[in-house]
């Protein structure tokens, strides 16, 4: 076990699944086939190659999962490009984890659960969501309202037609951006399928997403009823150094690796500009 979060530690890579054209989830063990670090549902860890760069990671897997640690990370610069490249056995370093949590023990508990997820913005939710669905009675009825530019990239797909969707309780609603040979389910925007859908306001929503998907269904989560301290967010692609020190990660008096990366809407203020 990696016991100083600020340490790096040896890790080999035990799996490589491709989810959609740009997006690969990496199954990582310690060189003794143990799961690293403990975690929970929305923290993050520091994953680097040296000589090549590091980064902060979402943890996609669930805490309840205690034999292995799993990353779902887009391709998009030079440290994810090097990453997709891996084969497994390879390995690379990693350190964490960092920032707070969802709080799936305290005012998540026994709440009817509302997700909403854009591309590559579920695989933070993931781990939220194989949490509760782990302990499924400590929570009301799930909806997960999840988007992406078409069929090939939705993320989990398999997961979820295959597990999520089966489930009691758990209402599954996907959409994508345009009309596609072979897609037969709904078709627009995530923010505009939240009106279509229009939830309950009975529930506490957790958002994730590119940054204009986020502020738009925000505006429409309101529109509907729903307050901002019903709705919860993360914000870890503003992490870099993960110790508060690098001044990157700031929002107002916040700082995200320090006061987050997980924030109920009203603790932010405002929305940075970017978003």
């Amino acid at each position: 076990m990696i016991k100083d979060s600020l340490i790096p530690g040896v890790a080999a890579v035990a799996s490589v699944r491709a989810d959609t054209p740009d997006v690969k989830t990496f199954r990582i063990l310690t060189p003794e086939g143990k799961k690293p670090f403990e975690h929970l549902p929305g923290q993050c860890a520091m994953l680097s190659v040296p000589g090549v760069g590091e980064a902060m990671f979402s943890i996609t897997s669930s805490p309840t999962e205690k034999g292995y640690m799993e990353f779902s990370i887009k391709k998009c610069g030079c440290l994810t490009s090097w990453l997709h490249t891996i084969e497994p056995g390879q390995q690379i370093t990693v350190r964490g984890p960092y920032g707070n949590s969802f709080p799936v023990e305290g005012a998540l508990k026994g709440k009817n659960l509302l997700f909403i997820a854009g591309g590559i913005g579920l695989a933070p939710l993931r781990s939220v969501i194989n949490y509760c669905r782990a302990y499924r009675e400590n929570y009301g009825k799930i909806d997960i309202v999840y988007g992406s530019r078409s069929k090939e990239d939705l993320v989990f797909y398999e997961e979820i037609v295959g597990e999520w969707q089966k489930e009691e309780g758990i209402n599954v609603h996907l959409t994508i951006d345009r009309a596609q040979e072979g897609w037969e389910g709904h078709v627009g925007f995530v923010p505009d399928f939240v009106r279509e859908i229009s939830p309950d306001t009975d529930r506490t929503a957790l958002v994730c997403g590119p940054p204009i998907m986020i502020k738009f269904t925000l505006a429409a989560l309101k529109e509907l009823g729903f307050t901002e301290e019903q709705v919860y967010t993360t914000m870890e692609l503003r992490m870099k150094c993960g110790i508060g020190k690098c001044g990157r990660c700031n929002i107002g008096s916040k700082y995200v690796c320090k006061d987050g990366p997980v924030f109920r809407f009203d603790e932010l203020g405002a929305l940075p500009d970017e978003y």
